[in-house]
């Protein structure tokens, strides 16, 4: 995202071409970024969480399969942001993302 001094802002879409499932998947979560808007959510995990949700069911609506590698990418990407959001002060997870915390041994 680009701010100028006048006012202007400019956002990017930065994704690899989709030529895979797992391409289109990444691709289709930064579009789901704009699709949902920038700060609808409070936290940015859960920001990400609705993009990862936008991208898997778009991806289904279009016929695509959501294969194994697609799903382990969006695990380890809500896991990191959960995990990373934890670390910055993040005292209460919303129940949307709990799912993502790490298990007790």
């Amino acid at each position: 995202q680009v701010e100028y001094d006048n006012g202007k802002t400019i956002r990017w879409i930065e994704a690899p071409y989709p030529k895979t499932p797992i391409s289109l998947a990444v691709f289709l979560h930064e579009v789901g970024h704009h699709v949902i808007g920038f700060s609808t959510y409070r936290s940015r995990c859960e920001e990400e969480h609705h993009a990862w949700r936008w991208a898997i069911q778009t991806m289904r609506q279009l016929g695509v399969p959501v294969d194994a590698r697609v799903e382990r990418r969006v695990r380890a990407s809500m896991q990191y942001a959960v995990d990373k959001a934890r670390r910055r002060g993040m005292k209460v997870v919303p129940p949307v993302l709990l799912d993502y915390l790490p298990q007790a041994a």
